[in-house]
């Protein structure tokens, strides 16, 4: 029987969850994206050569995978295009993609909007990639957006691009921004449409139909459930859902064709961008740690913030998701630290909690409270089997699944494909 597996981030983004995917594409028939846009990215190493995709399904680089771009993502077509170009002059030319004909459209105004919103919020700005992703999924709730269908239906885009300009012309020129003609972007824009009208479908028919073929289905993650708009450390969050409930529905698929919740987590805790981030520190051995795990955004090229690996996350993030499956990534980066702390609880104004407070101003109160575990210095990322590694490193795996009471069954000792020590087979 097929399988559909949802792989999601366990913390605030970049856990690795390109590798994972890749790593399970192998055997997957189809690749499914359900949200976000171009303002996450996967770094993928591939046959030695290393690739960055900030849109595009992670199978695209198996000729026979099925890569699908589903209706709850919000799509940049000149980054699409862009990253297309860059994957044709890497040589991957042979693949089968599909475009929901459903999904939102990010318009270059969008992303002027996104620079003045975080322009006027000040100090209050969280952060943002400056992509577009939030005024498009602004618009999309707002009922004004312009969809992948509109680009291929000139008097649809006509109509949509007429009504949302009263809008947003009105917003910029109220900053003293720049304006934009209609007539200009439906030039630009039908022209577009042109070119990636043979991707565009209904992704949802098509999913249907791959599930009743018994296709083995994975649904890759952007971003971390941390950055959940309702169960994220909100308002320092992103502008959709990348939790496995917000799957089916980002997918146009019913909630009980998914079979597995694989959650992906760092070995350790990063963050990009403002927020709360409770056991960040900044210190010699978090340096290295940012060094030795290459921690810089794979879209903003920011370096990442480092801190010890939280439980309570952990716990908040399977409770919402119900991951029955842990992916451990970079476990090979904590080699050599002499001593590894576990956030296990926070104290918040003298009282012991397990949980994440919604009140944004009380997360910022939150003081962790550790265990410590003894590190191990041996060279991990050689390492085929768990019973291989280390005692200590077993140990850390170990305690990680009685706090959570999950099982890990993917741990990464490195950044190839091969260094990989799985536990259970997914697929």
């Amino acid at each position: 029987m097929g399988k559909r597996v949802v792989v999601i981030g366990s913390q605030w983004g970049d856990e690795g969850k390109g590798k994972v995917t890749d790593f399970l594409a192998e055997k997957a028939d189809v690749v499914v994206r359900s949200q976000g846009g171009n303002n996450a990215g996967h770094t993928i190493i591939f046959n030695n050569r290393k690739f960055a995709l900030h849109l595009i399904p992670s199978g695209i680089f198996n000729p026979e995978t099925i890569n699908i771009m589903a209706n709850g993502m919000v799509i940049n077509p000149i980054a699409l295009l862009d990253e297309l170009a860059v994957l044709k002059s890497q040589g991957i030319e042979n693949y089968k993609l599909f475009i929901s004909n459903r999904a939102h459209v990010v318009m270059p105004y969008h992303i002027d909007l996104d620079i003045l919103y975080e322009e006027l919020k000040k100090d209050e700005a969280v952060g943002t990639t400056k992509r577009g992703i939030g005024p498009a999924y602004m618009d999309k709730v707002a009922r004004i957006g312009i969809r992948i269908s509109d680009l291929i239906n000139p008097e649809s885009l006509l109509k949509r691009l007429e009504i949302n300009l009263r809008f947003t012309n009105m917003v910029l020129k109220a900053n003293n921004k720049k304006t934009y003609e209609v007539d200009e972007l439906f030039n630009q824009f039908i022209e577009i449409g042109k070119i990636i009208k043979p991707y565009i479908t209904d992704t949802s028919v098509l999913l249907d139909k791959l599930i009743l073929e018994d296709k083995n289905i994975l649904f890759e993650g952007a971003q971390g459930s941390m950055l959940c708009t309702d169960h994220g450390t909100y308002p320092y969050v992103t502008s959709s859902s990348p939790t496995a409930a917000s799957v089916p529905l980002n997918s146009g698929i019913s909630p009980d064709k998914i079979t597995d919740i694989i959650g992906v987590t760092k070995a350790y805790t990063t963050r990009v961008g403002a927020g709360v981030f409770p056991t960040e520190f900044e210190d010699e051995t978090s340096r290295m740690i940012r060094e030795v795990g290459k921690e810089y955004g794979t879209t903003t090229k920011r370096p990442r913030r480092i801190g010890w690996l939280d439980m309570v996350v952990l716990k908040h993030v399977n409770r919402i998701n119900g991951l029955n499956h842990l992916s451990i990534m970079l476990l090979d980066v904590l080699t050599g630290i002499k001593e590894l702390k576990i956030c296990i609880s926070y104290n918040l104004d003298g009282q012991e909690i397990d949980y994440i407070p919604a009140d944004y101003k009380e997360y910022e109160r939150c003081i962790p409270n550790y265990i410590t575990l003894p590190g191990w210095t041996e060279d991990i990322t050689k390492t085929t089997s768990f019973s291989s590694l280390p005692d200590n490193c077993k140990n850390y795996l170990n305690t990680i699944e009685e706090i959570l009471k999950t099982r890990v069954t993917i741990v990464s000792i490195g950044p190839d494909r091969k260094q990989t020590v799985t536990l259970k087979k997914i697929f």
